[in-house]
């Protein structure tokens, strides 16, 4: 993208604030944003909406290396261990499509069904953000290169509760300088 994509203008604010905001008004109480690369740049605009939003930043020291498993494990050991936190709501912060209901909708499923796995699918795909269960942690924390969270789904396959959403939201993210044309507000 020739610059960082999350902070990129979207309406008034940025790709990243845009989609704390959303996640915040969907009841999110603890937000954390991983950071890698750029993450003096991240770290400033999340402190600007650290008065707004339940947000707080975790830096990736093994981005270099992990892509997106390492940001993934490093968010799951930041979680304070004193919560009684049940579950990690995993979304990312190139996704400024994401909608409030959908994330309403995967955190209301695993309430009601107490699976292991909430995932959001349109038309048979899977998207974001998808939703771990705290057992299952310990299976992602333990994944190592070249596995991906893609492989770590696959694996558990039988575990997965699966949220039809009419919305393909949820598989949009921002990868090139068309995508964030093609889309921009």
């Amino acid at each position: 993208m020739g610059q960082p994509k999350m902070l990129l203008p979207w309406g008034n604010v940025s790709v990243l604030e845009h989609v704390i905001s959303v996640f915040a008004a969907a009841g999110i109480e603890d937000i954390l944003v991983i950071t890698g690369a750029e993450q003096d740049q991240i770290e400033e605009a999340v402190a600007r909406s650290a008065n707004r939003y339940p947000v707080r930043v975790v830096r990736n020291s093994a981005f270099p290396h992990g892509e997106m498993l390492s940001s993934l494990q490093c968010g799951l050991r930041a979680l304070r261990p004193t919560e009684n936190t049940a579950a990690a709501l995993i979304g990312l912060g190139d996704q400024p499509h994401v909608q409030e209901r959908s994330v309403r909708l995967v955190c209301e499923a695993f309430l009601r069904t107490k699976s292991k796995l909430v995932v959001p699918s349109f038309e048979m795909r899977r998207g974001h953000p998808w939703l771990v269960a705290r057992p299952l942690w310990q299976d992602l924390l333990t994944l190592q290169n070249p596995k991906s969270p893609r492989d770590f789904l696959n694996s558990h396959a039988d575990d997965i509760h699966y949220v039809k959403v009419d919305t393909p939201s949820i598989l949009a993210d921002l990868d090139t300088p068309e995508d964030y044309r093609a889309s921009h507000p």
